[in-house]
């Protein structure tokens, strides 16, 4: 069964809008779940680094928001609904379960690092996906989220980079 779409002036096609609404709300799993997965690490980091990395994942965690916020908002702009419960992005994400036994900060970084890169991978397929469907609007919208994943991946990266 079609999910129904609502009536809008957009001008985009019908199959294309259920495409890329589609393509938003699987990132939008994604991204809500690796949100979470750093605020786990923000609670629970722990070791010499804790305060540098206790803000970092904050700040990802933020960033993260962010960028679930406006795939959310492009999924209804185009005149469907955003699909961001719990329970969905639980049984919608496709990364993998975060461990909860981490408390060392290496730990948490090579597990967020890890997670960032899928999450990163995920985002640049959709930038190419979107445009093969038409959307430049939610390809471009993909295209500064990969930005913004790039940039996360390369802050927490950098923790476990040393002078060669």
């Amino acid at each position: 069964m079609k999910t129904k779409l609502n009536k809008i002036k957009n001008g985009l096609p019908e199959k294309t809008r259920r495409k890329v609404i589609d393509l938003l709300n699987q990132n939008l799993a994604d991204i809500l779940d690796l949100q979470l997965q750093a605020k786990q690490a923000h609670w629970n980091v722990k070791g010499p680094s804790f305060y540098s990395l206790h803000e970092l994942f904050d700040k990802m965690a933020e960033e993260l928001e962010a960028f679930a916020d406006e795939l959310a908002e492009r999924a209804v702009a185009l005149g469907g609904i955003a699909l961001g419960t719990a329970r969905i992005t639980a049984a919608s994400s496709r990364l993998k379960e975060y461990p909860h036994d981490l408390s060392a900060g290496d730990e948490h970084v090579e597990a967020l690092s890890s997670a960032l890169a899928v999450c990163g991978n995920s985002v640049r397929a959709a930038i190419e996906l979107a445009g093969k469907e038409g959307d430049a609007g939610s390809s471009d919208l993909f295209t500064e989220i990969s930005r913004g994943i790039d940039k996360l991946l390369w802050l927490i990266e950098a923790h476990t980079q040393q002078k060669q």
